[in-house]
């Protein structure tokens, strides 16, 4: 795979646990104070992650020494930050937060079709933020998860289900097909099955694409079973902008035909994307060498 990334989601079920303690008992603000401090353990101790945050900042988004050594500890506690508001917002405590919206009307007429959609989102900001909205329509959310995501996690959500509700999630394994069954079923159900579009594990089914003006690679199940089930497709992002508040972005993706479909499908993902990286770089959450810019130095440096 390019890069280090292997289907597991980033940090642990102790970590979790604390923090869900500590806005459960002192309020978001201090756990937003706890992980200024947990920010600065995790910048030398996962080295392939802060390689890769620097590297994003130094080869994609051009800056220079300083800014990117301000960058890396930004980016970390920017994703802090939204892990904070993930489990706040999701424990009820929506209330505290602003929520604006791109696209309302056209996402509310869409949603009160109540027919199966697919909503595709990516690892940038947090998209956990939106639940309680999907909740008010009765959508069920159907998670696509790879199955070798974090277990320790995985146990503190099954332990805390208030605090995640409305979500079931359908496991993904590379050598079986069962969660295709799983995701067609749902669909005829009138739910919604969300997909996350930037990362994958099998590198035998991959789709080129281009992101920030770099060549990069994505996963083909999610693109190839939306244009084939034919269902709808929703792109959403929810970013976090000022203080409390995030901004909640809708497109309804055009349809596509014939064998190129996918690749069409993509290219309006990573339009958007590319979109909304360019106003909030540091909400960009894959600590992994994306963009394989690791070896290509490697391919520079040979040639030279």
């Amino acid at each position: 795979m390019a890069g280090e990334w292997e289907g597991k989601s980033r940090g642990g079920g102790t970590g979790y646990r604390i923090f869900i303690y500590v806005i459960r008992h002192l309020g978001v603000r201090a756990a937003y104070a706890l992980m200024s401090l947990v920010v600065i353990y995790f910048i030398p101790f996962s080295p392939k992650g802060t390689a890769a945050v620097w590297r994003y900042s130094r080869r994609i988004l051009g800056y220079g020494l300083l800014r990117s050594a301000c960058f890396v500890y930004r980016n970390y506690y920017s994703f802090g930050q939204n892990l904070v508001d993930r489990v706040a917002i999701s424990g009820g405590l929506q209330g505290r937060y602003r929520f604006k919206f791109e696209n309302e009307d056209s996402l509310r007429a869409f949603l009160d079709k109540k027919e199966g959609c697919v909503i595709m989102g990516a690892h940038v900001g947090s998209w956990e933020a939106g639940a309680p909205f999907f909740m008010e329509y009765g959508r069920e959310l159907n998670i696509v998860m790879y199955d070798n995501e974090h277990e320790a996690i995985k146990k503190v959500r099954k332990s805390n289900e208030r605090l995640f509700p409305g979500f079931k999630v359908i496991p993904v394994n590379k050598d079986s097909l069962g969660h295709v069954f799983l995701i067609t079923e749902a669909l005829e159900r009138g739910e919604a099955v969300c997909f996350q579009g930037d990362r994958y594990v099998n590198e035998d089914r991959l789709l080129g694409g281009v992101l920030l003006g770099h060549e990069a690679s994505f996963p083909l199940g999610p693109y190839l079973l939306a244009a084939k089930l034919g269902a709808p497709v929703v792109f959403y992002f929810a970013m976090r902008e000022a203080p409390m508040t995030y901004r909640f972005i809708f497109r309804q993706a055009s349809p596509v035909f014939g064998r190129s479909a996918p690749e069409k499908l993509l290219s309006q993902f990573t339009s958007l994307l590319d979109e909304i990286l360019r106003r909030h770089p540091e909400q960009w959450f894959n600590f992994y060498d994306f963009w394989n810019l690791k070896q290509h130095g490697r391919e520079i440096e040979r040639k030279a």
